[in-house]
C-alpha cells in the first residue's frame, strides 16, 4: 500500500512538471554575424572596375498589380538581381567608396530610385524597390537553418541634407526567409532593419535625425529603435540560430560587429526560420514622379554559415562552384585575416545620383 501511494505521488509530481513546462523551445544563444565560414563566392566587394548593372525596364511591380516583367535587371557578375515583387531601383552603379569606409576599399555600390511604383503610373504614396543579392543561385539552394547563417553589410548614411525630405522609412536591410508558423504552416517572411528619417520640416522635430528600427516582434511590429544624429557609416548584421530565432546587431562605423553590438532577438511575426533564401535591400521614396530617394551606398555585403557537426561548407553547395580556399572567420573578423593583399584597383568616379537625371538635393525635397 505504501509503495503504491509513493508511485502515485511520483506520477502526480511528474504530471505537474510536464504541465508547467513551456511549450516553446528555449531561445538560441545569439552569436555575432560574421561567425563561421565566409561564403566568398556568394558575396560582393565591388572592387571590380568593370562591375555594371543592366536594367531591363519596365520594372516589376507584382506587389501592386501582380505583374512580373521578365527578365529583370541584373549585375555583370550575376550576383545582383531585380526583385520581382517590387522592381529594380532606378539607379544602380559602382562608385568610389565614400570617406571613412573600409580600409583599402576603392569601390562600393550606390542605389537610389525615383519611379518606385507601377511603371507609367504615379501613386502619390510611399513605394519601394528591391535589390537582391541572390547567393542561392551560387549555392544551388537556400541555406537551411541548421547551418546557422548570418549576414552583414556596411551602409553609408549621407549628410541629412541629401536625404529625401520625408519622415518615414528610407532604407531596409532584409533577409528573404521561409519560416514555420505556430500552426505548422511554412511561409515566406522578411526580417530586417530599417533606417527611417525624421525631418525638421515636421511639427515637433527641431532638427533632422534618423532612426534605426528592427523588424519585427512576434506580432510583426517594428521594435527597438535607435536615434542617429550623426550621418556616416554603419555596420548592420543578423544571425540565425538553429531554433529559428533571428538576432540583430548594429554599430556605427565599419569595424566588424562584436557581442557589444547586440540589439535584440526575436521570432519575427511569430515565425521560426526554416531557410534563408537570399539577402536584399529596400530603397523607398514618395512616388510622385519628381522626388528621388535618398542615395544609399553599401559595401561588402557578406554571408557566413556555421556548418553542422561533421559537415563542411562544400556539402552546402548543390552546384559546382569555383575553387575557394576554406576560410575560418572569427567573431571579430578583420580584413587582414580575410586577405593579406591590399585592394589596388582603379578608382571609380565619386558617388552621386547624377545619371542623366536630377540630383537629390535639399531643393528638390
Amino acid at each position: 500500500m505504501q509503495r503504491s501511494r509513493y508511485q502515485a505521488t511520483l506520477f502526480l509530481l511528474w504530471a505537474v512538471v510536464i504541465a508547467a513546462r513551456p511549450t516553446s523551445a528555449p531561445a538560441g544563444t545569439p552569436f555575432v554575424p560574421g561567425t563561421g565560414d565566409f561564403l566568398q563566392d556568394c558575396c560582393d566587394d565591388f572592387e571590380d572596375p568593370n562591375w555594371s548593372y543592366r536594367y531591363n525596364h519596365p520594372k516589376s511591380s507584382h506587389e501592386q498589380d501582380d505583374k512580373q516583367r521578365s527578365p529583370g535587371g541584373y549585375s555583370s557578375n550575376g550576383l545582383w538581381h531585380e526583385g520581382g515583387k517590387r522592381g529594380t531601383p532606378d539607379l544602380v552603379k559602382r562608385v568610389a567608396t565614400p570617406p571613412g569606409g573600409i580600409e583599402g576599399s576603392t569601390g562600393a555600390l550606390l542605389f537610389a530610385t525615383k519611379n518606385s511604383g507601377i511603371p507609367g503610373r504615379i501613386s502619390n504614396s510611399q513605394q519601394q524597390d528591391d535589390l537582391l543579392l541572390m547567393f542561392n543561385r551560387r549555392l544551388g539552394r537556400s541555406i537551411p537553418i541548421v547551418w546557422q547563417p548570418s549576414c552583414c553589410v556596411r551602409v553609408y548614411l549621407p549628410p541629412f541634407e541629401e536625404w529625401e525630405n520625408r519622415t518615414g522609412a528610407q532604407f531596409g536591410m532584409r533577409a528573404d526567409c521561409r519560416g514555420r508558423k505556430p500552426d505548422g504552416k511554412v511561409e515566406e517572411y522578411w526580417p530586417g532593419m530599417f533606417f527611417l528619417f525624421r525631418s525638421e520640416t515636421n511639427r515637433n522635430i527641431e532638427e533632422d535625425f534618423a532612426k534605426l528600427t528592427i523588424r519585427a516582434d512576434r506580432r510583426g511590429h517594428d521594435t527597438r529603435s535607435l536615434d542617429i544624429t550623426e550621418p556616416g557609416w554603419w555596420t548592420l548584421g543578423m544571425s540565425f540560430t538553429a531554433d529559428g530565432q533571428v538576432h540583430y546587431f548594429a554599430s556605427p562605423g565599419v569595424d566588424d560587429l562584436t557581442a557589444d553590438d547586440y540589439l535584440l532577438s526575436s521570432f519575427p511575426y511569430g515565425m521560426r526560420c526554416v531557410t534563408m533564401n537570399n539577402f536584399f535591400f529596400n530603397v523607398a521614396n514618395w512616388d510622385n514622379g519628381r522626388t528621388w530617394s535618398t542615395p544609399w551606398v553599401i559595401d561588402d555585403p557578406q554571408v557566413f554559415v556555421i556548418p553542422p557537426q561533421g559537415q563542411t561548407v562544400a556539402q552546402l553547395y548543390r552546384v559546382k562552384k569555383q575553387p575557394q580556399r576554406r576560410q575560418q572567420v572569427s567573431q571579430n573578423r578583420s580584413r587582414q585575416q580575410a586577405g593579406s593583399n591590399p585592394r589596388t584597383v582603379s578608382q571609380p568616379r565619386p558617388y552621386s545620383t547624377s545619371s542623366g537625371s536630377s540630383s537629390n538635393g535639399r531643393t528638390q525635397r
